[in-house]
């Protein structure tokens, strides 16, 4: 019912224009002092909204909410047919196609289509990498997770992150001709720190068909209070361009070129984007921290190998390393 109800008040106050708490209360039939707690919980969502004595309540800018419906034509335009769904408000958009591989038939088939696509405003639980909160406030940044059928396997899905970085960078690239750096296993920098995180989920067999559900985290306009909670360098999108972002083009050919990239993976490895790769690689040759645990292993880092490893120099002697609860850091 609340979750329906700020659904509801988030769609009435999308114009920017004051909307009185009498007329809000009356639409959704509960009481004036019920609508002020939702608002407050839409404020702790990162929503800039200030009330008026007499005129209401308003949004301090218009929402340019995402819709199914612009994403999917503007995805039609680049021959891509994928099943969208948009959600206002949701605990993780990882989670919600995780729940459905939960609900496979006795042929291990989901119901999930190739390439289905999650997308929300808000996340409540939104997760990083190594069970790492990612914060998530409401209709600022791209939170996006798409399912993709592993046919050979899990083996299939070394190097996914890599590849859905590529596909990240070939869409900003694209739309606002800016070229990112990529920081292995699932970050994407821009001008040294970070602008957008990936999760990969897998679930199925080594050797039989299998799932891989892919999480994007992209800053665009990252609200002065919830960029406070952020405990690392970061940045975001919009602070590098000049005109507003259009989010739902953004979305389309973020998916566009994540499809494209996987069909690539899928047909020749990942061994056709390594050059790539290393054209972007945050850290290509300069020396590294590989934290592990308690364990800290300097080198230097040689790029990745055509499994996805990093290539970790040490001593003179180059070794892979291939994830896990493991991070890069830059010396000191």
């Amino acid at each position: 019912m609340a979750k329906m109800i700020r659904e509801e008040l988030i769609k009435a106050l999308s114009t920017g224009k004051f909307v009185s708490g009498q007329s809000l209360g009356e639409m959704l039939d509960v009481s004036r002092t019920a609508i002020s707690k939702h608002v407050k919980a839409l404020i702790d969502m990162g929503l800039d909204i200030y009330s008026v004595t007499g005129k209401g309540y308003k949004l301090a800018q218009p929402l340019s909410l995402l819709t199914q419906e612009k994403i999917t034509s503007c995805l039609a335009k680049k021959s891509k047919n994928n099943k969208i769904e948009v959600h206002t408000l949701i605990d993780s958009t990882n989670s919600y196609l995780m729940r459905f591989l939960s609900d496979q038939d006795e042929k291990n088939f989901p119901v999930l289509e190739q390439g289905q696509v999650c997308l929300s405003e808000y996340q409540s639980d939104g997760r990083g990498r190594r069970g790492r909160q990612w914060i998530s406030p409401f209709g600022s940044n791209l939170y996006l997770s798409l399912y993709w059928k592993l046919e050979q396997g899990l083996s299939a899905a070394m190097g996914l992150s890599l590849v859905t970085a590529l596909a990240v960078s070939d869409a900003i690239k694209e739309l606002y001709d800016l070229n990112v750096e990529l920081k292995w296993p699932n970050d994407i920098y821009l001008d040294g720190v970070k602008l957008a995180g990936i999760l990969i989920e897998l679930e199925g067999q080594v050797s039989g068909p299998s799932h891989s559900v892919i999480g994007i985290g992209l800053n665009l306009k990252m609200p002065e209070k919830s960029a406070k909670e952020i405990d690392q360098p970061w940045t975001d999108l919009q602070s590098h361009l000049e005109k507003p972002i259009d989010r739902n083009q953004l979305c389309s050919v973020i998916i566009s070129c994540l499809i494209d990239r996987l069909h690539l993976h899928q047909e020749k490895g990942l061994s056709s984007m390594v050059d790539e790769w290393h054209q972007q690689d945050v850290y290509l040759n300069k020396s590294v921290q590989l934290i592990t645990g308690d364990r800290v292993t300097q080198g230097v880092c040689r790029g990745i190998n055509t499994q996805g490893a990093l290539m970790l120099e040490v001593d003179g002697e180059r070794k892979p390393i291939y994830g896990g609860e493991v991070s890069l850091r830059a010396m000191s």
